[in-house]
């Protein structure tokens, strides 16, 4: 797996004031490989971010997966792109409410096309030992409201695994958490990077994440600096 992204521009009109929230971005991510997009608020970390996993389509430039841009993809194709290879982890969780843990992980699974791998009953054993993965066994039933922070990243987390992604792409991952609960989060991540042999690309303006990964790309502006 390699992900490119190549001359990545992303502006918008704010008035009669063009906002350019990403100015001119190349990078390359390789199978396993760890990297760090960090830098202040406003910088354009999280716009890159979503641009390199297909959810905002960049003004001017490309992404390419696998040899593939994927903005020359239909709607369609690009979201089955991103279902099957690629994993997003939030700042805020986006789970559910009235479903528990395991429905919750369950749902990018559920939402393959007929016949794929993974469907039914595969997807809830998939999804229990995922849990398990993360130290969830015991929480598997509980909804939302009844799990810490902490927890509830841990689902979204095992939510973003189900189907086995090729890149991980987390924004802020413990933005809303307590320093300990942070760091058992990025133990955690770093941890499932090693073992799944998958990319990890963490946004963050938290400099001691630097430490943790193979590179660091800093921007400010919108520019790699």
């Amino acid at each position: 797996m390699t992900l490119i992204a190549k001359d990545i521009h992303k502006s918008y009109r704010s008035g009669p004031k063009e906002v350019r929230a990403v100015d001119g971005v190349s990078l390359q991510i390789e199978r396993a490989e760890s990297i760090a997009i960090v830098g202040p608020s406003g910088a354009g970390k999280s716009t890159l971010l979503h641009i390199m996993g297909g959810l905002d389509k960049p003004t001017s430039g490309k992404i390419i997966l696998d040899d593939v841009d994927i903005y020359r993809l239909s709607d369609r194709k690009r979201s089955g792109v991103r279902n099957g290879k690629i994993g997003f982890v939030f700042q805020f969780y986006h789970l559910l409410p009235e479903f528990t843990a395991i429905e919750n992980v369950m749902l990018p699974g559920m939402m393959k096309g007929p016949g794929s791998r993974g469907k039914g009953q595969g997807t809830r054993d998939r999804a229990r030992e995922i849990l398990r993965a993360v130290g969830l066994e015991n929480r598997i039933n509980h909804r939302p409201g009844e799990l810490s922070g902490g927890e509830s990243q841990r689902v979204a987390i095992a939510r973003a695994l189900v189907n086995e992604p090729e890149i991980l792409l987390c924004d802020e991952p413990t933005g809303n958490l307590d320093s300990k609960t942070s760091a058992s989060i990025y133990d955690l991540l770093f941890n499932l990077k090693s073992g799944r042999k998958m990319s990890l690309v963490i946004v963050t303006h938290d400099e001691k994440i630097s430490s943790m990964v193979q590179e660091t790309v800093r921007l400010k502006d919108g520019k790699i600096i």
